[in-house]
């Protein structure tokens, strides 16, 4: 299991990203518009266009991972109007982020409850 705590940094790009882009799209994006550290200790958060999927990209010392998580009803509070091309978290705003938080606002989403995938 990976701990957010372990890394020096998280950052969220700020704007959307195609997510037909993996982790070579994703690296270049880090490089190249975001001005940092691929092979840093950090994760990097993207967000699709719709805000209902994230991205989470980083090098683990033997390659790169990624992770991917879609909210199936609500959609991510992601930052407008931040003149920062790159937004810093910490480990707790990134685990309320995952759990379904607006981190700006401070407000929880609505649980889903399924009991079938189809």
């Amino acid at each position: 299991m990976l701990r957010s705590e372990s890394f020096d940094g998280i950052y969220l790009h700020r704007d959307q990203v195609d997510f037909r882009k993996s982790i070579d799209g994703l690296s270049a994006i880090v490089e190249q518009e975001m001005g940092l550290d691929v092979f840093g200790r950090h994760l990097f958060i993207f967000c699709d266009r719709r805000k209902k999927r994230l991205k989470v990209l980083y090098w683990d010392a033997t390659g790169f991972a990624m992770w991917y998580k879609r909210l199936e009803k609500d959609r991510f509070a992601w930052p407008k109007g931040h003149d920062d091309e790159v937004i810093l978290i910490d480990a707790k705003q990134f685990e309320w982020l995952l759990g379904g938080y607006d981190i700006w606002r401070m407000k929880p989403h609505k649980k889903v409850n399924y009991s079938r995938i189809s």
